[in-house]
């Protein structure tokens, strides 16, 4: 069936990390099956907004994306031109997908689909986890009560990328049928990676080293202060190993991630690269020994499926959201302390120190993980579950 979707995200400036990220491969995903895609956003990108055309469509590949200029209030993104082209145009779509929550141009979204009287299905990235609601709670808690939950009462579906996702956010009493939709990534990707050298000669203090990796934003939520004594005790027994922290910092929170290598007594080991993209970013995977994501909370983190296609044995927390990788023995999942993170990793390069051939535990975890990836999670994939929720959503089937 023909259908022209619209989605929809507070920004795509790649400081605000996996999310806009996710959105513009499922849209090229998705476009690239035959369904007409377009996605509207604000032109935020943390400190600088970014530098692209306002109030016209710019044409990729597959979809259209529109920008829309904001004010930031209480990282709310206040945008009036979005609001105006939202109550003009959102009934020319069959379906419009929200993706975040806690934000003005999601909420006006919603409310101009109810006045139009076109479906919507929402997809919140891990910010309904508990661990999410959590912090800063006084203010998402009265956000949630009285604008979010009525708004995603009324939603058609929501999109969770974990069972794990899903089952967290059965207390909060969300009517609307929970559909599970995974991230993915390209399998073209990873079929080689660039030459580690390419990092070596922008981070040459990392050559020679074994290299932990940790991608990701620089937030409280992904665990830093527990990584770095973590790492300490692995960096005490293993002295040749160096820890790359690559990500961008959108919300300041860099000081003081930097104090807890500090304080660990091993900042003198760790690299703190910013957002890497592109070439580099894959030859740092390529150079890597370990993943590690020590989050407290996620959705279903991009990067740890990247580690995993980059053939990384990964260590990754409960709170990553991806049991199924423990259970196909694809990666090692451990509770979120210090000890548990610490013991898996000093496990990990105990065994690269063994490791001979792919027959050897460490070389058949890693075989294990680009395998569950390339198997399960590359985009084509997950372009092939959205369009199905999409079809039964918009031809009014209530099962999903």
């Amino acid at each position: 069936m023909f259908m022209k979707i619209l989605i929809v995200i507070p920004a795509l400036g790649n400081v605000y990390g996996g999310p806009s990220k996710v959105v513009l491969e499922l849209a090229e995903s998705i476009g690239k099956l035959g369904i007409s895609v377009d996605v509207v956003a604000t032109n935020a990108n943390g400190e600088i907004n970014l530098d692209v055309n306002l109030n016209e469509w710019i044409i990729q590949n597959h979809y259209r994306v529109r920008y829309f200029s904001y004010l930031n209030s209480l990282d709310y993104k206040f945008t009036w031109s979005m609001s105006q082209w939202l109550f003009a145009n959102v009934s020319n779509y069959n379906l419009v997908h929200t993706h975040a929550v806690f934000s003005y141009p999601v909420l006006v979204t919603y409310w101009m689909c109810q006045l139009r009287k076109i479906p919507y299905i929402a997809t919140p990235h891990g910010m309904l986890e508990p661990w999410a609601l959590a912090y800063k709670n006084w203010k998402k808690k009265l956000y949630f009560t009285f604008l979010e939950k009525p708004a995603l009462q009324k939603a058609s579906a929501i999109q969770m990328l974990a069972s794990t996702e899903a089952e967290g956010i059965k207390n909060l009493d969300l009517k609307p049928p929970v559909v599970i939709v995974p991230n993915g990534i390209h399998r073209e990707d990873f079929a080689s990676l660039p030459d580690p050298e390419i990092f070596y000669h922008q981070f040459p203090e990392t050559k020679n080293k074994r290299l932990i990796i940790f991608l990701g934003r620089i937030d409280p939520k992904k665990g830093l202060d527990l990584l770095a004594p973590a790492f300490a005790q692995a960096y005490q027994k293993f002295p040749d190993t160096h820890l790359i922290i690559a990500g961008p910092d959108n919300t300041g929170f860099l000081p003081t991630a930097e104090s807890y290598f500090i304080k660990a007594g091993c900042h003198h080991a760790v690299t703190f690269t910013g957002m890497l993209t592109g070439d580099i970013k894959y030859a740092a995977l390529a150079a890597a020994t370990i993943y590690v994501a020590p989050s407290y909370s996620e959705g279903f983190s991009m990067s740890v499926l990247e580690g995993m296609a980059a053939a990384l044995p990964c260590v990754i927390t409960t709170g990553c959201n991806f049991p199924e990788a423990g259970e196909a023995e694809a990666a090692i999942i451990v509770n979120i302390d210090v000890g548990s993170i610490a013991k898996a990793i000093i496990q990990l390069l105990e065994d690269d120190q063994k490791a001979k051939n792919m027959g050897d535990s460490y070389g058949a975890l890693r075989y294990r993980a680009r395998q569950f990836i390339l198997d399960n999670y590359t985009w084509d994939q997950v372009a092939l579950k959205m369009i199905s929720v999409y079809e039964k959503i918009i031809q009014g089937n209530k099962h999903l």
